[in-house]
């Protein structure tokens, strides 16, 4: 546990410290909420009230760059120990890309890409 330990006690100090900024920010803020803090607004424009559903492209949208965005992240530690790792890290690397094309392919040929 030993080793652990700086590690403990950076957590723990960071855990009261926003516990105690919360507790400060709730009890010594101001309470009073103006009206047009309360409107809905996009890049400090206001906005109309919307009263539809948000198409499923949206979350398909997010869905992918997610997927996409954290399996591409992965190519920076290989990359970085790429000569420790050897001819097994580039066939695991390899392998790794293969199934990351499997999957762009997929959702490509679904359309999942088009934008309508």
């Amino acid at each position: 546990m030993h080793p652990y330990l700086p590690l403990l006690i950076y957590l723990l100090v960071a855990l009261v410290f926003a516990a105690a900024m919360s507790i400060l920010g709730t009890s010594f803020g101001r309470k009073r909420p103006e009206p047009y803090k309360l409107q809905p607004y996009e890049s400090g424009h206001p906005t109309a009230p919307f009263t539809g559903r948000f198409p499923v492209k949206f979350y398909l949208v997010a869905m992918l760059f997610v997927v996409f965005d954290v399996e591409t992240a992965s190519f920076y530690p290989w990359a970085v120990n790429l000569r420790s790792l050897g001819a097994f890290g580039l066939v695991e690397m390899v392998t790794f890309m293969a199934v990351l094309a499997i999957g762009y392919a997929y959702v490509w040929k679904k359309g999942g890409f088009n934008w309508r």
